[in-house]
């Protein structure tokens, strides 16, 4: 029985585009972009006029059967830098929302408005977390009221932390709708462009991925039409009347997005490693002390070592959460959380030690490591805290509702 982990012709063809775009378009814009803490449009644009953004391009991506072809764009994308990256991808996640809750006719209807066209590229937003919602989801304190008489949906609430929150052309929201059953008494809505009553603040300023925008989101009377629950009315009504009975739920709109995403979540930190550990290694060999270049030091060869066996370590788990998700299969011992645990860990240690490597020079902004460090943090925190994902992991390989 023959094993194997090459990527086809086809991957490897994607691969090496995606680089491409990522060597000659991100990297040198990566700082300016950082620096300025602004959306980079022209280069969603620039993404968009090539087809590598747009829904086309995800269909494509996610046609691939292997589920490799989405972590293998991300860990490009991210090489070339983050917040360029998340600008990029940070739309995936409404995406992956509206695939993961809603009915065929939602998906080809918002998934593409989400992206725009090459002409005039948007931007989607997945608007989840909440001040005092973060990794306690069942606390969400944004409601959803159905008024039977327009057929409408009347959202209320704050957002917090929302990737494009505000700038967004579609916005996905989670909502309570039966705060008595906790998570499982919550749906996801649509908010389509222009929707009176959404608002939000200005750009939050942020330690890392300054080129992606993150504003808190505030919905006011907010009124969606029926059609913009996804999943529909009738499957929400039939899952909030199973979870009244006290049968065991499927899943929730937050964890279900989630848990399709974590994979993708992880490749992304991997590519910020990998540039972090490719500058170091090439630094190392360049730099010159007591006669010699400083690799042939054990220490830092070492280092090296342990940061390019910990990202490979981290790309199979990666890769094989990936396989499992786009070939459903379960993830009986927490796989997805396992695979952004290890390669958000691996991001901060490794761009950590990238800095170390360079000394004095590695916390100077004229280097990328420095970026590189601030940017992998945020990978230990958002879509699951680190220890979020160990108790997923744990609850699934004990049984138990471990707290």
């Amino acid at each position: 029985m023959e094993f194997w982990l090459d990527l086809n012709e086809e991957q490897t063809d994607l691969r090496e585009w995606v680089h491409g775009f990522a060597e000659s378009v991100i990297r040198p814009a990566a700082a300016e972009w950082d620096e300025r803490e602004e959306t980079p449009w022209p280069i969603l644009q620039e993404a968009a006029k090539i087809g590598l953004y747009g829904f086309e391009f995800l269909v494509n991506t996610w046609s691939d059967m292997s589920g490799l072809s989405l972590p293998v764009v991300n860990e490009e994308l991210f090489w070339g830098d983050g917040g360029i990256g998340m600008a990029l991808s940070g739309t995936s996640l409404a995406v992956a929302a509206i695939y993961g809750s809603g009915t065929p006719d939602q998906l080809v209807e918002w998934v593409p408005q989400c992206f725009g066209d090459e002409a005039d590229p948007k931007v989607g937003a997945f608007c989840s977390t909440e001040p005092e919602a973060g990794s306690d989801v069942a606390a969400m304190r944004t409601r959803a009221v159905y008024d039977e008489a327009s057929d409408e949906w009347v959202l209320n609430g704050q957002k917090a932390y929302a990737t494009n929150g505000g700038i967004a052309n579609v916005h996905v929201v989670t909502a309570s709708i039966d705060p008595s059953l906790g998570s499982r008494g919550q749906a996801a809505f649509i908010v389509p462009p222009g929707t009176p009553g959404l608002a939000a603040t200005k750009k939050l300023r942020k330690l890392g991925l300054r080129a992606s925008h993150t504003a808190d989101v505030f919905l006011d009377d907010v009124r969606v039409p029926g059609s913009c629950l996804l999943g529909g009315k009738e499957a929400l009504d039939a899952r909030l009347a199973r979870a009244r009975e006290g049968k065991r739920a499927s899943g929730q709109a937050s964890m279900r997005t989630f848990e399709l995403s974590r994979p993708a979540v992880g490749a992304q930190a991997l590519g910020i490693a990998r540039a972090a550990y490719e500058y170091s290694l090439d630094y190392a060999q360049n730099r010159v002390q007591f006669g010699r270049p400083i690799v042939e030091n054990q220490a830092i060869a070492f280092a090296l070592a342990d940061m390019r066996t910990e990202i490979d370590a981290a790309r199979l788990l990666v890769w094989r959460a990936a396989w499992m998700g786009r070939n459903d299969r379960p993830f009986t011992a927490g796989e997805g959380s396992t695979s952004k645990l290890k390669a958000g860990e691996v991001a901060v240690a490794v761009t950590e030690k990238a800095v170390q490597i360079l000394g004095g020079a590695g916390y100077l902004r004229d280097h990328p490591v420095e970026r590189m460090f601030r940017d992998a943090k945020i990978y230990t925190i958002f879509e699951g805290t680190s220890e979020i994902q160990r108790l997923v992991i744990s609850r699934a390989i004990t049984g138990r509702q471990i707290r």
